[in-house]
């Protein structure tokens, strides 16, 4: 069914996962700008919203539908009829539709959530595949709070649903429960024991409950998924979904896995800043790939290892994802070798002597302050006469 068995698909959830965050609704038009980006980055799917939730959604999967040339829109449904004949209508723009559709597979939301029975929540899993299959030829089916659910149980739906022609089977660490172990042995159980896996690709959709969405993810793929379901800046309800810019920049920096995407990591920082202005919803500095902090060097031994050869401490260039250059940030664990550094860019060539001295002057001025400016350094030299 692949063309590529080391392609990973990158399914943007942003839109609906990602939108799903109180006080961060986006207008139609909005999600139509970030859509028209996504595109850009090389996104493989976008899903566009849950049309049956709100009039704004289904209006938003319509309008994204109309924009967008190159990627598959994906309309999130329950496993109804009338949620299927709902994103049907919003899909009907749509150049590569795919319904989403799918219902709990763990005991936990069997028995608490639908009241029902293992048989009877497989049986509408499967009519609702069936179902979807006649209005589009690309059907997913997630198997809600899989990371939680029974191997043997899962296996015997994921089997069932792909024989009622599911093309991709999503398999949902839907409460950030498990550990990387855990969810990459699940990927390779079904890989395993579901007869016709190879007639659909698995999907990862990892949440961060735990901090460990993105290592899931990883794990995932590592034991044969290949799609991960994903939100730039990692956004998602709770603690937030699987962060693109991370998986994406996992998989490019250790080539040796030999899985490859094809996104366009250099628009990572743009499209990053404009997600969190519109959303308003700030990125911490210390996030990893875009973060403010991401590229900046503030501890001596690392400065000093940096300006010798960057390399030493960082393992991505900035110019990757599109961010501004590393920055060698002077605070009070700076040494000399960051001070020159910024001497010499703003014009003050000093000799070693010279330079003891202003280090001296320098560090009793940074412990007064949390971080060096350009201007403090202007007035370090010109106050002591050191040039």
């Amino acid at each position: 069914m692949l063309h590529d068995p080391n392609r990973i698909y990158i399914f943007d959830t942003t839109l609906r996962d990602g939108e799903q965050v109180p006080g961060c609704q986006l207008t139609t038009a909005e999600k139509v700008e970030i859509a028209v980006e996504l595109e850009a980055l090389g996104v493989d799917i976008i899903e566009a919203g849950f049309p049956i939730s709100s009039p704004g959604d289904f209006q938003s999967v319509v309008e994204i539908s109309k924009a967008v040339k190159n990627p598959t829109i994906c309309a999130l449904t329950r496993a109804n009829k009338n949620d299927i004949d709902v994103a049907v209508e919003a899909l009907k723009f749509a150049k590569h539709p795919r319904i989403h559709t799918g219902i709990g597979a763990s005991d936990m939301h069997i028995k608490y959530k639908f009241n029902s029975t293992r048989e009877d929540i497989l049986a509408k899993g499967v009519e609702a595949v069936r179902y979807a299959k006649k209005f589009v030829e690309d059907v997913e089916f997630y198997a809600e709070d899989a990371g939680r659910a029974d191997l043997p149980y899962l296996a015997q739906m994921i089997e069932a649903v792909i024989a009622a022609g599911a093309t991709v089977v999503n398999i949902p660490d839907t409460n950030g429960y498990c550990l990387p172990s855990q969810y990459g042995s699940k990927i390779h159980y079904l890989k395993e024991h579901v007869k016709n896996i190879d007639q659909a690709i698995i999907s990862v959709h990892c949440h961060n409950d735990l901090g460990l969405a993105t290592a899931n993810a990883i794990a995932g793929v590592q034991f044969g998924a290949r799609q991960i379901e994903c939100t730039i800046n990692g956004i998602g309800e709770r603690a937030g979904n699987t962060s693109m810019e991370e998986v994406v920049m996992i998989l490019k920096t250790h080539g040796d896995l030999g899985l490859h995407t094809g996104i366009n990591t250099r628009k990572f920082y743009d499209l990053s800043c404009k997600v969190s202005s519109m959303m308003n919803m700030p990125v911490q500095p210390n996030k990893a790939i875009i973060g403010n902090n991401a590229f900046s060097h503030s501890s001596g031994i690392h400065q000093d290892g940096f300006l010798k050869n960057r390399e030493n401490y960082e393992i991505i260039r900035p110019e990757e994802v599109g961010f501004p250059d590393a920055s060698i940030v002077l605070t009070a664990r700076s040494g000399r070798h960051a001070l020159k550094f910024h001497l010499d860019r703003l014009g003050h060539h000093l000799d070693k002597q010279e330079l003891d001295i202003a280090y001296k002057k320098f560090l009793e001025l940074a412990d007064q302050k949390k971080e060096i400016t350009d201007q403090d350094l202007q007035g370090l030299v010109v106050r002591e006469a050191i040039k």
